[in-house]
């Protein structure tokens, strides 16, 4: 499993969320700064855990996490699921077709994406499954279920994972990633992810890569930076490095 820009989604799964005053408050459009001096106290942190940690992270650097604070929840979600099961030449290349349908627009209004036929949008190369998902969460930013950016910044981890994996097609890992790349929260571990639980595998030299569960406590130990610990994982040695679509 791995983040936007090939994500294969995951079934949903639960995770605790750390306690509210052991964690950074939720930043809104990090600057360079700001985002470069967290990044690097939870490089220390990461690299206090044990030698493991501290080898990786020496090897890979500071944490370069790009996010992208400037979408709001609906486009995020649509562009989740638009690269969903795909690897990040194809999605972009699907993605690419599909805003084609909208000249003259960064990126269509839920009114507008709906609006279209949607023949015209599967012959982009969506599936039927992920239409009907892209056009439910549409129709669910008109009718509220969608939080604006400010209403989301506003919210709790779980109380937005909570609203949003009653969409179709919405599964947990996917708001996990609007929670990392649009809202920045930084400590998110998508447990679910495959990425993650091999990348730790192969950062113990594991024969089998730890389960959920077993990788929610593991995790426990990452707080409050765990988004920082998925993206060293995601960069272990044989794996793709990700960015948000």
């Amino acid at each position: 499993m791995t983040p936007p820009e090939s994500p294969r989604a995951p079934p949903g799964a639960s995770s605790k969320p750390g306690k509210a005053a052991a964690r950074p408050a939720p930043a809104a459009g990090l600057n360079p700064a700001v985002a470069a001096a967290l990044y690097k106290r939870a490089a220390r942190h990461l690299a206090a855990l044990d030698e493991d940690w501290a080898r990786h992270v020496a090897a890979i650097g500071p944490c370069r996490h790009e996010s992208r604070p400037a979408r709001d929840p609906y486009e995020a979600l649509v562009r989740a699921i638009a690269y969903q099961q795909l690897h990040a030449r194809a999605g972009d290349a699907i993605l690419g077709r599909f805003l084609a349908l909208y000249p003259g627009q960064s990126f269509p209004a839920p009114r507008a994406l709906l609006a279209t036929d949607p023949q015209a949008q599967r012959d982009c190369g969506f599936s039927a499954s992920k239409l009907a998902t892209i056009r439910g969460i549409a129709q669910a930013a008109l009718d509220g279920i969608i939080p604006s950016r400010d209403e989301a910044l506003a919210m709790t981890d779980e109380a937005l994972i909570e609203r949003l994996v009653t969409l179709r097609g919405v599964g947990r890992w996917t708001v996990e990633m609007l929670l990392i790349y649009t809202l920045e929260r930084v400590d998110i571990l998508p447990v679910d992810d495959y990425g993650v639980r091999e990348g730790y595998r192969r950062l113990k030299r594991l024969d089998k890569a730890p389960s959920p569960a077993q990788m929610r406590a593991i995790g426990q130990a990452c707080s409050p930076y765990r988004t920082i610990a998925a993206w060293y994982l995601w960069r272990m040695p044989a794996m793709a490095a990700p960015a948000a679509p």
